[in-house]
């Protein structure tokens, strides 16, 4: 009997461990709670073809590295990036406005766990869910082409 309650609680303690569903495939990183409610970093306009309006906001060690300008970014810094095609506004017609929602994309600091990617794991969401693997894999890549003097990060404060 205690072999097996020994059993029991070793499985229930994996399934603890195993990563979620709604996880990135490679990085296993999920939506953070709450982050609708975080701090404004920056905004964003892609050009075609994406066509996007986006905007980045950060968790409050995020917030305070980025008041800091403090680089490389502290374990724990959480970036997430919200982005919806853009649609002329029916109100102002100079004005684009966020249409579709297309992506919310999140960047999480942790140096040990994502040491071979410069302590960054990437999660690509569309509709809440992961974003397939090959998505995935083009997030390192980019990050490390362009922007490896500033910690593999895009978004600089807003001024």
């Amino acid at each position: 009997m205690k072999a097996i309650i020994t059993a029991l609680l070793l499985a229930a303690a994996g399934l603890a461990h195993a990563a979620p569903n709604n996880a990135s495939p490679i990085y296993g990183v999920t939506l953070p709670d709450g982050y609708r409610k975080w701090q404004f970093i920056a905004p964003a306009h892609e050009t075609p073809p994406l066509d996007e309006l986006r905007v980045v906001v950060g968790n409050p060690v995020a917030m305070a590295a980025i008041e800091k300008n403090q680089l490389p970014f502290p374990d724990g810094t959480v970036l997430v990036k919200l982005a919806w095609k853009h649609v002329q506004s029916t109100e102002s017609p100079a004005a684009y406005v966020p249409g579709a929602a297309s992506t919310v994309q999140v960047m999480v600091k942790d140096s040990k766990k994502y040491a071979s990617t410069g302590g960054w794991g990437f999660g690509r969401f569309i509709n809440g869910k992961p974003a397939d693997e090959a998505q995935h894999q083009t997030c390192w890549g980019c990050h490390q082409a362009l922007v490896k003097n500033h910690d593999f990060v895009f978004t600089r404060l807003a001024p």
